[in-house]
């Protein structure tokens, strides 16, 4: 029988472009304090930790060992997920049905203006025999696959420039977004040429920033007085590696985990049970192929859907109200866990001036980005 496993504590930062003030340690102290006093805990009520952390973009060999201490868990257990924010909440949600933990914190954070060439690190991700002797930029990859995507589905570069201005300008309502502005698809495939069609202003840039998050079972809820967000379901799946050898145009790897969040969740009909979605839109065109991926949007309807205001705020299906990555900021494997913290507040109703008149069941759709062809799917209720 499934455990009860829900969010009880939220902590964060705002988001930016670069922060010299603080260093990480200091960003995810803030986050933790916040995410305590949200769950009405102490850290010694915390059975276990899971940290975000990719050695690479860290620049430091098991980053895990920086974690405890602004934490306040020093000598409990804790271990890396090298993968994004929802593969993190999927081992808390085993480790919470086995019983191992009652309670678990998850943190993720962002110093992406400590990188110097982001796209170096990217690079190690391909194949080293096949592809990367071409010299390729990994953007070039995505450029590639927004081709082929456009070519399947019928979408246009003017329909996916759309999913930008969407975005940022929901990003306008959220205090904690990076890069909220008010423009129109034009501008966008005005930007500066990256990777054919791709420009810039269809890249979620990065930001600084850090999220806590805590999670417990129905044992771990007693000790919590945090207001709880359930985890009806999650499902995380991967597809090749290899960029040669993976299925291009769709993303498969969504449509596998959501096969496996729906079932845990019990949803047969996922467009008749979803009320928003925070979604991944690393670039333009992704938002749209998660959708349809996701079962939210026919196969090759997305843009359409999109240009009707389906996924406006006050659309049939919000999308990316937080502002999404575009808006707000790539977090890199933490994106997600601002998908999840805005979930978490809408479900609660605190979300200020962007809530949702109606927010009972959310969903976060998550990607490690290219050369990657790995996500995730959580699905949260309030009830």
């Amino acid at each position: 029988m499934k455990e009860r496993v829900a969010i009880v504590g939220v902590g964060y930062t705002s988001l930016r472009a670069v922060s010299p003030d603080v260093s990480f340690r200091e960003m995810i102290f803030e986050a933790a304090v916040r995410a305590y006093e949200d769950a009405g805990i102490t850290p010694k009520e915390v059975d276990s930790v899971i940290a975000l952390g990719e050695d690479y973009r860290e620049g430091t060999c098991i980053t895990d060992e920086y974690v405890p201490d602004q934490l306040g868990v020093v000598y409990k257990p804790v271990q890396t997920v090298t993968g994004d924010g929802l593969q993190a909440l999927g081992t808390a949600w085993m480790l919470l049905n086995t019983g191992i933990a009652d309670v678990i914190l998850l943190e993720g954070h962002s110093k992406a203006s400590n990188v110097l060439h982001p796209a170096h690190i990217e690079a190690m991700a391909l194949d080293p025999v096949f592809v990367r002797p071409h010299g390729w930029a990994p953007t070039f990859v995505a450029g590639l696959e927004m081709q082929r995507f456009c070519h399947e589905s019928g979408t246009t570069p003017v329909q996916a420039a759309r999913v930008v201005a969407k975005n940022k300008r929901n990003a306008l309502k959220n205090p904690l977004a990076a890069y909220p502005a008010k423009i129109d698809p034009e501008q966008v495939l005005a930007s500066r040429p990256v990777a054919e069609p791709l420009t810039e202003l269809a890249i979620a840039p990065p930001a600084d920033g850090a999220i806590v998050l805590i999670v417990a079972n129905e044992a771990g809820m007693k000790r919590c007085k945090g207001k709880p967000v359930n985890l009806d379901g999650i499902g995380w799946s991967s597809d090749s590696c290899n960029v040669h050898t993976r299925t291009w145009g769709k993303a498969a790897y969504t449509t596998q985990a959501a096969e496996r969040a729906y079932a845990l969740a019990d949803i047969k009909k996922p467009a008749d049970k979803i009320d928003f979605a925070e979604v991944d839109d690393a670039y333009s065109y992704k938002e749209l192929q998660h959708l349809e991926a996701l079962g939210l949007a026919p196969e090759g309807q997305a843009a359409k859907l999109l240009e009707k205001g389906t996924f406006e705020p006050d659309g049939d299906l919000p999308v990316n109200l937080s502002g999404g990555s575009l808006g707000c900021g790539s977090l890199h494997d933490a994106s997600s866990f601002r998908g999840l913290l805005e979930v978490v507040l809408q479900l609660r109703g605190q979300a200020g001036e962007r809530q949702l008149a109606k927010a009972k069941r959310g969903l976060v759709c998550s990607w490690r980005g290219v050369p990657t062809a790995t996500g995730a799917v959580a699905i949260l209720s309030g009830r």
